[in-house]
């Protein structure tokens, strides 16, 4: 089961090959379009580029072959009470659901083919176009078993010309109301008495029965017309309104504050809808094509476990920092899972849970007891001991100790692993300084006793994080006192700048909400009234690393950077 909201840096493939079967409630996926294949690189960062090379390599037995391969995986880790959703347009939707998702989910177990409507309008024709305009997008879902899947209906709300028409009558209490008919084309029961003088039409019964009637009578539920016939009142406040078909043409932008800069981004009620209608609080949502990471956010403000999966960088540096700008205290907390790893990050994490997750990504089992445990950290399958140092240069002294304390926990392991001429224990650390190195030459080379010294860096990648400087101009001001600012951010570091991110009213205590999310240049202009202002820039480079400067501003008379 899945502990923790994760953002995952990789090939997807690769990554949901990792991932348990059957553990996942919904997919969500929105893969690159076969219509895409001349214009698809988006964030233009090199895992972006590569997985694009590759996906274009042939036609569109190619492309099938690429994307099947992946929801084989998709299908293997839905719970059987799972659904699938995956979006496409005209280009490949035949082929994707014939040659795909037919033949691994199974016909039987199609839901729908919904069709979205993304725009209101192309004015192809004016640039010469010879077809209707092109304002839909296909999407399919699949259920993993037939009839068991998670299903929560879904309602519209009513539009105003058929609330005008239909609710057209008010209570005593001013309620709106529709008067609904009572008949039914078909008895059962109680069905055919007569009501205060009035029978049910000819040919036709009551649809509830006389108990009912006195209910709905007593409740205040009944509305007479002029000849006496009798009709429910179905009050507006109690309806939820239209349920939804599959044509879905209102799930658009709620307003530009939503747009993040990506240029296929997904509106958030688009998410919303499938969310909601396939899962519950607390059940597991995954994105394997993560891209602007509308799916996870959905899926954090509507309380679901999720997993997002990107080859980009910037997609899911993007994500981060979008998710970063909606943090409250409910928020879940989340992991990004990068290729390499920032040196100063891991040397200064909390010791306890550095050497947790350290052990672990050596694929050992971390010592929860920390009491009589000897010093030792972990071990690995068996039962070896590890232990870890949140150090630099470890000396020769770590080496003694540690050798007293793998003798201690247990004898005849240490007696059988140096028999077989196995390392005795291991001790990871960010480096080893001389002395260390010796001794465990020493005791190899005297006692036959092997002490494995490992780094950090042989278990993961390490990088160092970019640098940087922002200057600060001031452009004009006007006769209120407020400042238009310029800043010009400049990032380095050993792997590329991608992009940079903005907070122009940080708060240290909220952390880095930026809201200017997506900055290829590093340059933004900001008006400012007089006051203390604090600013947060964010540089990211191509390795998925990040850093921050902040600048504090005092605008008065004058503007000053303190």
């Amino acid at each position: 089961m899945q502990e923790i909201n994760k953002l995952i840096l990789g090939d997807n493939l690769e990554i949901l090959k990792q991932l348990q079967s059957e553990t996942v409630d919904l997919t969500y996926l929105d893969p690159p379009f076969f219509s895409n294949r001349n214009y698809e690189v988006i964030w233009g960062d090199e895992g972006e580029v590569r997985s694009f090379q590759d996906r274009w390599s042939g036609g569109i037995d190619h492309y099938i072959g690429w994307l099947k391969e992946r929801v084989v995986e998709m299908h293997r880790i839905l719970k059987p009470t799972g659904s699938i959703f995956l979006h496409c347009d005209y280009h490949a939707d035949a082929y994707i659901r014939v040659d795909i998702l037919d033949k691994i989910f199974g016909i039987q177990n199609l839901i729908n083919q919904i069709t979205w409507q993304r725009a209101t309008t192309h004015n192809d024709t004016k640039q010469g176009a010879k077809h209707f305009g092109r304002v839909t997008d296909t999407i399919f879902y699949y259920s993993k078993t037939p009839k068991k899947y998670q299903f929560n209906p879904q309602h519209e709300r009513y539009t105003s010309e058929y609330m005008a028409a239909s609710y057209n009558k008010t209570d005593e209490n001013g309620r709106r109301f529709k008067a609904s008919d009572l008949s039914a084309a078909k008895g059962g029961g109680d069905t055919s008495f007569e009501w205060k003088g009035v029978k049910p039409p000819q040919g036709r019964y009551w649809a509830y029965s006389k108990s009912n009637f006195e209910l709905f009578e007593k409740e205040n539920k009944l509305y007479y017309s002029s000849n006496g016939k009798p009709y429910l009142k179905q009050y507006l406040d109690e309806m939820p309104g239209t349920s939804v078909d599959n044509l879905w043409f209102n799930c658009v932008f709620s307003n530009k504050n939503e747009r993040i800069g990506y240029p296929t981004q997904k509106p958030e009620a688009l998410l919303e809808r499938i969310i909601k209608t396939t899962t519950n609080e607390d059940d597991i949502v995954l994105d394997p094509f993560v891209g602007g990471g509308t799916t996870v956010a959905v899926a954090e403000k509507l309380n679901r476990r999720w997993i997002g999966i990107d080859q980009s960088v910037q997609a899911v540096k993007v994500t981060e920092f979008r998710l970063y700008s909606e943090l409250n205290l409910f928020s879940q907390p989340f992991i990004v899972q990068l290729h390499k790893y920032d040196y100063d990050t891991l040397r200064y994490k909390d010791a306890f849970e550095f050497e947790s997750w350290i052990v672990q990504q050596f694929g050992g089992t971390s010592n929860t007891k920390q009491r009589n445990d000897f010093g030792l950290d972990g071990k690995i399958k068996d039962n070896t001991p590890i232990q870890v140092k949140r150090s630099d240069n470890i000396g020769r002294n770590v080496i003694d100790n540690f050798f007293s304390a793998v003798q201690r926990s247990d004898k005849k392991l240490f007696e059988k692993n140096k028999a077989a001429n196995k390392p005795v224990g291991y001790i990871i650390a960010f480096s080893f300084g001389k002395g260390a190195v010796e001794e465990v030459a020493r005791l190899k080379n005297k006692d036959d006793i092997i002490i494995k010294l490992v780094t950090v860096e042989d278990i993961v990648p390490i990088a160092k994080k970019p640098t940087i400087t922002v200057e600060v101009n001031e452009l004009a001001r006007d006769k209120n006192g407020v400042r238009e600012i310029e800043f010009i951010a400049s990032g380095k570091s050993l792997a590329p700048i991608e992009f940079y991110s903005w907070d122009f009213n940080y708060k240290a205590e909220l952390g880095f909400k930026p809201s200017v999310i997506i900055d290829k240049e590093g340059k933004q202009q900001h008006k400012f009234k007089p006051g203390q202002h604090n600013i947060a820039v964010k540089v990211v480079d191509n390795d998925g690393l990040d850093n921050i400067e902040v600048i504090k501003l005092k605008v008065n008379g004058t503007v000053e950077r303190t």
